[in-house]
């Protein structure tokens, strides 16, 4: 007898749509979400560099059958330009954190020094604490919050991801034309 197929393994995928920028749009695509029992990791909105669109990026845990129908559903709200999975290898992706950390003096330039290795900065200092800001993949910013745990992460505040594919691939949401006005 065969072992038993091991099923499919979710993975973090990530989407790009682009919508009509109206109200409702936001709430119509996290119910869809929610509907259908999906956790969304991320989610962003933002205006594109077309007049009357926004560009989201939403990222969620599932496997490939389960993109496949995440996407085809996406397509069917009415406020939907164009939606397309982002292909991990030919995207970039970052977050921005901001990270309030405990730095008296004693530890002050411990923590500067952290910052600065993992290329984030100083935005802000007061007598006991400082806010460190990063734009980083996801995963740089868990690690540079799991490197300041020790010194005293008062508070984090972070993005979620936003995407588009590399330069030279080609971004299938420039297909998009404005809208006449």
């Amino acid at each position: 007898m065969s072992p038993a197929a091991a099923p499919p393994r979710p993975r973090l995928r990530t989407f790009v749509a682009t919508v009509e920028d109206v109200p409702g749009v936001l709430n119509r695509v996290a119910s869809l979400f929610r509907r259908r029992g999906y956790n969304i990791a991320s989610l962003t909105v933002g205006q594109s560099e077309l007049p009357g669109l926004s560009r989201l990026t939403i990222v969620v845990a599932c496997d490939d059958a389960t993109a496949l129908r995440l996407e085809a559903n996406l397509w069917k709200l009415v406020d939907l330009v164009e939606v397309h999975e982002l292909d991990a290898h030919q995207a970039i992706e970052r977050d921005l954190a901001l990270i309030k950390v405990r730095a008296g003096m004693a530890t002050r330039a411990q923590v500067v020094q952290v910052a600065e290795l993992f290329n984030a900065r100083v935005i802000d200092v007061a007598p006991d604490e400082l806010v460190v800001e990063i734009t980083a993949t996801r995963e740089r910013v868990d690690d540079l919050r799991r490197v300041l745990e020790p010194f005293g992460v008062i508070s984090m505040v972070r993005t979620g991801a936003i995407a588009m594919p590399r330069a030279g691939v080609a971004d299938p949401t420039l297909s998009v034309k404005p809208a006449a006005s």
